[in-house]
């Protein structure tokens, strides 16, 4: 027996030894497996992080504050959820823009690149512009051919919005999937009021849909449905973030807090408190569906406005401390220095759009505008390699005619080819247009011209875009006049317009700075015009006009009561390239108009007449100068019918005199403007101090005994742009002594 004990000790001692060799081998082996970097196993090993980012305007910069901190505590970010600018920031992150490059776009954005929908002036047709010369303030009415609609879906139609989306975002109508980060937006279903959770698209307008803040911004259309702000439905989208498999949600809350009771004295406040107690409530649903193990951030941004987009960067510091409150939590989720540069590497390349060309561009179905007119005014070509500045223009140009509430764009693969599909919006308010204006000039020494105005639109008469303009004008002048615009191609560059007016204007004569009399002239008068159309650059013009003036005497009777025979050849060419007619800041425009009034068209007197005049402006910060000059008279020397001189004054138009206080035959006259930018405002160009020098001559005065040499007079003023147009306050003095104050309200080039 003590044998067999001798004989299996040894035996029972190296089955031991063996056991605890296997041990310590393998618990060296899970050492070391646990200090290689980047182990498939121990990726797979650590949980699904998914970062939900909520909704808030201009607030919800401060999430790329949260990215920043993230970034710094290495935390790995596998699927991106967001509503509204949270799927803005969201959609810029999961397509590879780096926290560096995010920044840099937030400080170039504002207010007036994010909602101004109309395009830049310089890239306006020349009838556009002319249109910014009238007096006219108000929106846009329009009815439809049945009644119907007569204002936008939106205050902003998002064309501009969408042009900065496709900065941010990888372009291209894409699976959310094969992003770099996988990501989700979400808008909502205007019509039936439930969430739309985006996982593919053409990104530009599908973070348009889920920012979409109904009244402010019109909805937008996406496979048959119309889809505004995913505040509404999910402000803070932790479901849709946990649909995507995470195990833990980071949920960044932005959110507006409530209006207090003084702050609703309102329709605009008590409207904004309706759409935050609807948000307010889903927030607090989504947070309290958060688990134990998922993590809250919430900045703290007191009272910053969800719209002061002119503003964003400040909001990224308080995110960033937001982040920092939280970095218990946050830290539990790091990886190793090594592990997250193997995680970052495959997240950080950019998805570039395929610029490559296409080989058909498309238009959606119009039922009003000419698919070819569409089409000649795209640079952007089948064809042709994609120049992506280029098709932004052609996009605002497409906008700029007026035609359309919404333009936009998307590439598509169809039977082999690669499409450019252009989605232009014809306007549902549409196709008769109404606007209103006022006109003001106040000397505060009882001379007043005051004018009020209604235009009336009607488009796509025809297939070449035939239009229909009337516009009605009361007060110091009384003017009807309507033109029938017909272009003759479908381009139309080439154009003919018949048209005719009814106006009466009233003129006061001034001996010095004594009101002598006043007299009014009628006139009745037809005419057609045939034209070239320099797109955004003019127009060139000849014309025929025909017609009967009735001068009459109001007071005194230095001139004749009389009845003149009009007939006369027109022609004039208008060059136009001002950034503003308000307070432009660059740009130039020139227009010389020929007269020649003829009795082989029927006119009682024969003469000629030119009138030029033209602006330089530039600027340097917020410092603009501008250089203006105006002439007319006769071509050959000849004497102008007292019915068709020249009527000047009033502010920037010889400062200190009366508004029409000199009248005759010939008119030089230069003027150097300088303002300043005091005060930058939101929607409109702000508020302006400056002053101007002029230099004048007004040769053969209809009142003998007034001055004919040269004149010098100078202004101070303050003006303001506000929504009835630019407003002017200032001060005028001439070298002879007339002096006043002036309210103006109008443009002065």
């Amino acid at each position: 027996m003590s044998d067999m004990l001798k004989s299996s000790r040894p035996k029972s001692l190296r089955m031991l030894t063996s056991l605890l060799s296997m041990t310590l081998l393998s618990t060296w082996c899970l050492l070391a497996w646990a200090e290689t970097p980047s182990s498939p196993q121990a990726a797979s090993q650590r949980p699904k992080v998914c970062l939900v980012l909520s909704g808030g305007g201009a607030r919800g910069a401060a999430h790329v504050g949260v990215l920043k901190v993230l970034e710094e505590y290495r935390i790995p970010i596998d699927c991106i959820a967001g509503t509204s600018m949270g799927a803005l920031v969201g959609a810029a992150y999961a397509s590879g823009n780096t926290v560096a490059d995010m920044e840099k776009l937030l400080a170039g954005l504002s207010t007036n690149k994010l909602f101004v929908d109309k395009p830049p002036r310089d890239e306006l047709h020349i009838r556009r512009k002319q249109e910014d010369r009238s007096l006219l303030f108000s929106p846009e009415l329009g009815l439809d051919s049945v009644g119907g609609d007569m204002l936008p879906k939106g205050l902003v139609t998002g064309v501009q919005l969408e042009s900065v989306l496709r900065e941010l975002s990888a372009p291209g109508y894409i699976d959310f999937d094969t992003l770099p980060i996988p990501f989700r937006a979400v808008a909502t279903d205007l019509v039936t009021g439930k969430a739309v959770i985006f996982d593919k698209g053409e990104l530009a307008t599908v973070m348009r849909s889920s920012m979409s803040v109904p009244v402010a911004i019109a909805p937008v259309e996406v496979d048959g449905k119309l889809l505004v702000d995913g505040m509404l439905v999910s402000n803070l989208p932790v479901s849709v973030g946990r649909d995507m498999g995470a195990d833990v949600i980071i949920a960044v809350n932005v959110g507006t807090p409530l209006l207090k009771r003084e702050q609703l004295g309102s329709m605009i406040g008590i409207s904004g408190q309706v759409l935050s107690i609807l948000t307010e409530q889903n927030v607090n649903a989504s947070i309290a569906s958060l688990k134990p193990t998922d993590i809250l951030i919430t900045p703290e941004l007191g009272d910053f406005s969800t719209g002061d987009f002119d503003e964003l960067s400040k909001t990224l510091p308080i995110g960033e401390a937001a982040a920092r409150k939280v970095a218990e939590q946050l830290t539990k989720l790091s990886l190793s220095t090594d592990e997250y540069a193997a995680y970052r590497s495959s997240h950080k390349t950019f998805m570039a759009q395929d610029l490559s060309s296409v080989d058909k561009v498309t238009f959606a179905k119009m039922e009003r505008v000419n698919p070819d007119y569409v089409e000649s005014l795209m640079k952007t070509k089948a064809g042709k390699d994609i120049n992506q500045a280029e098709l932004d223009a052609d996009m605002r140009r497409l906008y700029g005619t007026g035609d359309f509430e919404h333009v936009g764009y998307q590439f598509e693969d169809k039977d082999g080819q690669r499409i450019l599909a252009v989605e232009a919006t014809e306007k549902n308010w549409g196709p008769n247009y109404f606007r209103f204006g006022l006109g003001l000039e106040h000397d505060f020494a009882g001379e007043t011209d005051s004018t009020l105005q209604a235009r009336y639109r009607q488009t796509g008469l025809n297939s070449l875009g035939a239009e229909w303009l009337t516009d009605v004008q009361v007060g110091s002048t009384d003017h009807v006049a309507s033109e029938f615009y017909q272009p003759l191609d479908k381009a139309q560059q080439y154009f003919i317009a018949p048209k005719f007016e009814l106006k009466r204007t009233t003129n006061n004569l001034y001996d010095g700075d004594h009101k002598l009399r006043s007299y009014d002239i009628e006139t009745y008068r037809i005419g057609v015009d045939f034209g070239r159309n320099l797109y955004e650059y003019g127009q060139i013009v000849l014309g025929i006009r025909a017609g009967q003036l009735k001068q009459s005497v109001d007071i005194g009777a230095d001139l004749p009561d009389s009845d003149i025979r009009e007939g006369a050849f027109v022609a004039s060419l208008q060059i136009d390239k001002l950034d503003s007619v308000a307070f432009p800041q660059n740009g130039y425009v020139f227009q010389t108009t020929l007269y020649d009034s003829n009795s082989a068209l029927g006119a009682d007197d024969n003469y000629n007449k030119y009138s030029v005049g033209g602006s330089y402006i530039t600027s340097h910060g917020k410092n603009t100068v501008a250089f203006s000059g105006y002439a007319n008279g006769s071509l050959d020397g000849g004497t102008l019918p007292s019915y068709d001189q020249s009527s000047w004054g009033g502010l920037f138009r010889q400062s200190g005199y009366a508004p029409g206080q000199m009248v005759g035959e010939t008119l030089m006259f230069a003027r150097m403007m300088y303002y300043y930018k005091l005060v930058d405002y939101t929607m409109f160009d702000g508020l302006y101090g400056g002053f101007s020098l002029e230099a004048g001559k007004m040769g053969q005065p209809l009142i003998s005994s007034n001055d004919s040499d040269v004149i010098t007079s100078a202004s101070i003023y303050i003006a303001t742009d506000s929504p009835i147009g630019p407003l002017y306050l200032g001060y005028g003095a001439a070298e002879d002594g007339n002096e006043s104050l002036y309210l103006f309200l109008g443009y002065p080039y």
